[in-house]
């Protein structure tokens, strides 16, 4: 008989303490509807009389996750509400559109001025890319960093410099 009035809970800890192991085993049936596969008096202890409280006061699960909604709500009841959104990155800019702040670009000593025009044959056919104050435009899109247009020329990530020959690859290194 499985009894689970929290009054009677200490009541069937401390019978369980008196109980042999094929008594604990009967018992550990009982509360969990299956045979027990352990013949180890103290393990079959520890599990039937958690069981017992389990079956008593709630499992532990279900405890655990009513104290976390609670503090959820509390949570959110203390929250600090925005009142803007978060800075957004400027998206990639399309040729004509006009930048409503200046892009960091840190100019590299490799990289043409502006107003320069970059050629790369690849793959029997020349690619031109302009070189501008702020990034490099290429079939019309303005990129922020020659790799970015290698990748959009090529599907494939590449070091932008070295695709459009402005550096020599390490030795040993496969372009």
């Amino acid at each position: 008989m499985i009894e689970t009035s929290t009054e009677t809970v200490p009541k069937q800890i401390a019978a369980l303490e008196r109980m042999t192991v094929g008594q604990l085993q009967k018992r550990y049936a009982e509360v969990f509807g299956e045979p027990a596969r352990s013949g180890n008096k103290q393990w079959l202890f520890r599990r039937v009389a958690w069981r017992i409280q389990a079956l008593a006061e709630g499992d532990l699960a279900a405890r655990a996750i009513e104290r976390s909604r609670a503090l959820a709500r509390d949570l959110a009841r203390d929250a600090d509400l925005r009142l803007r959104p978060p800075p957004v990155p400027p998206p990639t800019l399309r040729a004509g559109a006009v930048a409503t702040a200046p892009l960091a670009v840190q100019r590299d000593g490799r990289v043409p001025p502006p107003g320069a025009l970059l050629t790369r044959r690849f793959k029997g056919r020349d690619f031109k890319v302009t070189v501008l104050p702020n990034g490099f435009e290429y079939e019309g899109e303005v990129y922020r960093s020659l790799s970015a247009v290698a990748h959009a020329i090529t599907g494939s990530h590449w070091n932008g410099l070295l695709f459009f020959g402005l550096t020599k690859a390490k030795e040993g290194a496969h372009a």
